[in-house]
């Protein structure tokens, strides 16, 4: 029988405990992951999250020949309810990093997360409706939802690149973009005028138009909106009475939102060059 000295065992102990926080103080800061950086992940979670329940419970039992077909109700709602969570998580984790702190790699982070949930999920989501719906063309849709990726790619990618002034964006947010384009499909319009709202709202993610940031009150409006839209597809999934109208009011809202949004920013800058050249011209007068 092997016996243990106390003072060994408890020299061991600490020179373990030692070993494990130099570890830590060697670990390089690009390395540790700050609190906004987790609730990042949780948003490329619910992302991936919502490809898997679009293709589970949407897109599969289409392909067998099941009796649900379509866009079942469940499976659809729970899908937009977590891209829905992924918006709810990009909110937070930018609070969070202006209160707290965030590590170095938290923009690159919060951009590959933005990519799966509101590039991958939404446009996945119109790839599939032009599947299952009866009047859909399949490859147009594919084309469709392409141009929805691409539009949040080259949006994502300009957001790290162009300097805008403190508190706006420039086109549509990528969060906004996605749910514009779901609420567009659950609307369940003819294909046509769906496949042109759709490319006009990935026109409007890579355009110059001005977006405010969603801080103070604007930021608890749009996360009470979120919860309320989870309200709404939780009655549509459920087929709770009137769950069918109020969500095609809610995504009726939606849209109307992305669109009036573009025409407030161009005429407050159509006001903005008028303003300036009278100030122009009275400055030339003698």
């Amino acid at each position: 029988m092997t016996v243990i000295d106390p003072d060994t065992q408890a020299g061991w102990a600490a020179e373990a405990e030692a070993e494990e926080e130099d570890d830590a103080e060697d670990m390089p800061l690009s390395l540790r992951l700050s609190i906004a950086d987790t609730l990042t992940l949780g948003n490329a979670t619910c992302g991936f999250m919502a490809v898997y329940f679009t293709t589970t419970g949407i897109l599969i039992p289409h392909l067998t020949g099941s009796d649900e077909t379509g866009m079942a109700r469940h499976s659809a709602a729970t899908a937009v309810i977590l891209m829905l969570a992924a918006a709810i998580f990009d909110l937070f984790d930018g609070l969070v990093a202006r209160k707290l702190r965030s590590s170095p790699m938290g923009a690159e982070l919060d951009n590959l997360s933005d990519l799966i949930s509101f590039g991958l999920a939404p446009a996945y989501f119109v790839l599939v409706y032009g599947m299952v719906a009866d009047d859909a063309h399949q490859r147009v849709s594919a084309l469709a939802a392409v141009v929805v990726l691409l539009a949040v790619v080259l949006r994502l990618a300009r957001f790290s690149c162009v300097t805008m002034k403190d508190g706006m964006f420039q086109g549509m947010p990528s969060p906004f973009g996605a749910l514009t384009v779901i609420s567009i499909v659950l609307l369940e319009l003819p294909f046509v005028p769906t496949l042109l709202a759709i490319i006009g709202v990935a026109w409007l993610m890579v355009s110059r138009v001005e977006y405010p940031k969603p801080r103070g009150v604007l930021a608890v409006a749009m996360l009470s909106w979120i919860v309320a839209a989870m309200g709404l597809l939780a009655a549509w999934a459920f087929d709770a009475p009137g769950g069918q109208l109020l969500l095609q009011t809610g995504c009726a809202l939606q849209v109307v939102t992305g669109a009036v949004i573009p025409l407030f920013a161009t005429a407050r800058r159509v006001n903005t060059f008028r303003d300036n050249r009278r100030e122009a011209r009275a400055a030339q007068l003698p």
